[in-house]
């Protein structure tokens, strides 16, 4: 369900690591980074470090990324927390209303295209949050991604993996 990759921070992100969170995120699994040896690298590493997490594994949004050191267990009492605080919001149930208000508010913000509007959603499932869209017709991808942004902000759902189901009503 959760996963947690460990990174040696030594070697920087690699393929393999962006690989195995490309599959966590595409399996729509929380993830919680784990930067492994921070305390072997110098100032310029971090950085380094730092940026590549960035440009490397940026599909996994605001992920939790713990700066740790396992052999001395500098930093390691954080992993719990940052799992519990993943795990309850990938399991977070939001009211009808509440997920209304984030869309009418959405929309009024920024219009979708072309007379596109959300009629009103509904949260049909957790694990991960999973948001049903009905919709006067299909959203364009570009809306989208905003409306996922905005749900993930408004709602307080962090890097929890959130799927988006668009009913078009039937004509």
């Amino acid at each position: 369900m959760w996963r947690c990759l460990g990174i040696d921070a030594t070697l920087g992100v690699t393929h393999q690591d962006q690989r195995l969170a490309e599959r966590v995120d595409a399996a729509g699994c929380p993830i919680v980074v784990l930067l492994n040896k921070w305390d072997l690298c110098d100032a310029e590493q971090r950085e380094d470090v730092s940026i590549q997490v960035g440009d490397k594994l940026h599909f996994v949004g605001e992920a939790p990324v713990l700066r740790i050191s396992a052999l001395s267990g500098k930093n390691v009492q954080r992993l719990w927390p940052a799992l519990e605080d993943t795990i309850s919001d990938y399991r977070t149930r939001i009211p009808t209303r509440r997920v209304n208000d984030v869309i009418r508010a959405a929309q009024a913000a920024h219009p979708a295209p072309a007379g596109v509007r959300v009629l009103y959603a509904t949260q049909g499932a957790t694990d991960p949050p999973t948001f049903t869209l009905f919709a006067n017709r299909e959203l364009p991808r570009t809306w989208l991604r905003y409306l996922e942004r905005r749900l993930r902000e408004d709602l307080d759902l962090g890097s929890t993996p959130i799927k988006l189901r668009v009913r078009p009503r039937s004509e």
